[in-house]
């Protein structure tokens, strides 16, 4: 893919964005909440929320040929910043050593969502992902 070039992955569901976007040499995704197939928010604590939404990112970075250890920047929404220590267990589980720059910030959710994560990875093409 060239650098300038942008590649749209459009989401599945009825909603006016893109579920990741490819321009040139990085990749963004949208916001992502534990949802279900039928829209509704994946019951559970930040835990369980948390894990529901890595597994989503992970699959649509793997959709579009990349993957969590390509990740550079993560914005995280909590519903309740008393979540924090829980929510970084979860986290720290997905990505290991290869952690990105990251921001959190408390927010109210979407149906009542416990988390949000939003991230942006670097795709070259030509170059290693795991920083070395």
């Amino acid at each position: 893919m060239s650098a300038a070039s942008i590649h749209r992955y459009p989401t599945p569901l009825p909603v006016p964005f893109s579920k990741a976007v490819r321009a040139g040499d990085f990749l963004f995704l949208s916001g992502v909440l534990a949802m279900d197939a039928q829209a509704n928010i994946v019951p559970g604590d930040v835990q369980v929320q948390t894990r529901v939404v890595l597994e989503r990112i992970a699959a649509t970075l793997e959709e579009c040929g990349a993957s969590l250890a390509q990740v550079v920047r993560a914005t995280i929404w909590l519903a309740d910043l008393a979540d924090f220590a829980a929510f970084n267990e979860e986290y720290a589980k997905h990505f290991g050593g290869a952690l990105p720059a990251r921001s959190c910030v408390q927010a109210v959710l979407y149906k009542g969502a416990k988390v949000e994560i939003e991230v942006q990875a670097f795709v070259s093409d030509d170059r290693p992902s795991d920083g070395a």
